[in-house]
């Protein structure tokens, strides 16, 4: 394989294109703690470092799901499984990826570099908790929930309220949206003892858990917008948020699960960026 098609296909492997979930947040945050633009070493160094710690966090669920991806015929096309990406070849990436990772957090300044191997380690966790809990949607939402708050310690090393409210915005928007993703393999999971809200308690009470998940995403969002003293054009952009993530549940009904898809990747693509925007619109 050329190095173009196996550059192709460890994009793949990640879903580079799922980066629009966390990096939106990353930059709101960035841009909030900056009141306005961050100067371009902070964002430079921002986007690489989530775009790698990204990749690190899919590329090490792709290898410790191995075999059950293997087993199952809704990701039997994926790199890894169709020999188009080598374990090796994985391991590689993976230290490649963390390396970057912890020189971009380096080079933002030393509250980031502290703080980057524990995020290593908390976004490689994630892929084990499916094995033990229901609560694995919101592990996975705890680790995209460091995105704002990797972007508002990125152009000055300090905490405050307005990041761990989107924290908890984002833990919550994403733990909605993977119960909906999970939907699809509700019997494959109970086949392989795998724990997820909808195969512990069946389709119709994970659809509520997700949309009181959306309900919880939407009040922090709310709550974060006015502790970061944002205006007027974040918040009508969060009504409109909050409205497609309303929308977004009447796509999904018990008996029809066939729109998982847009739900999950296309309207929750947009909910990012559009925030990201709004607060953007605010600062200018």
């Amino acid at each position: 394989m050329g190095t173009l098609a196996k550059t192709g296909a460890l994009l793949r492997m990640v879903k580079i294109e799922h980066s629009v979930f966390a990096l939106p947040f990353a930059y709101l945050g960035a841009f909030v703690s900056a009141g306005g633009w961050p100067g371009w070493r902070a964002f430079i160094l921002l986007t690489v470092a989530m775009v790698a710690v990204r990749s690190f966090a899919m590329a090490w669920n792709r290898l410790v799901d191995l075999p059950y991806d293997s087993r199952n015929p809704r990701t039997a096309a994926r790199p890894l499984i169709t020999g188009e990406i080598t374990v090796r070849e994985t391991k590689t990436f993976l230290a490649a990826t963390a390396v970057v990772f912890i020189l971009a957090a380096a080079g933002l300044n030393w509250l980031c570099l502290v703080l980057a191997p524990l995020a290593l380690v908390w976004s490689a966790f994630y892929s084990y908790t499916k094995r033990f809990t229901p609560m694995c949607h919101f592990a996975l939402g705890s680790v995209l929930g460091l995105a704002p708050v990797a972007g508002w310690i990125a152009p000055r090393p300090a905490f405050s309220l307005p990041p761990i409210l989107f924290f908890l915005g984002v833990t919550f928007w994403v733990a909605g949206f993977d119960i909906l993703y999970a939907l699809q393999d509700v019997e494959f999971d109970r086949e392989n003892d795998l724990h997820s809200i909808p195969a512990e308690l069946g389709v119709k009470p994970a659809l509520v858990i997700a949309r009181l998940s959306h309900v919880n995403a939407a009040l922090f969002f709310l709550l974060g917008g006015w502790a970061a003293w944002l205006s007027w054009p974040y918040f009508l952009t969060w009504a409109i948020v909050a409205g497609v993530m309303l929308w977004e549940h009447r796509l999904i009904k018990p008996d029809d699960l066939s729109k998982v898809n847009m739900a999950f990747f296309t309207l929750n693509g947009v909910i990012s960026i559009a925030l990201f925007l709004g607060a953007l619109i605010t600062l200018a």
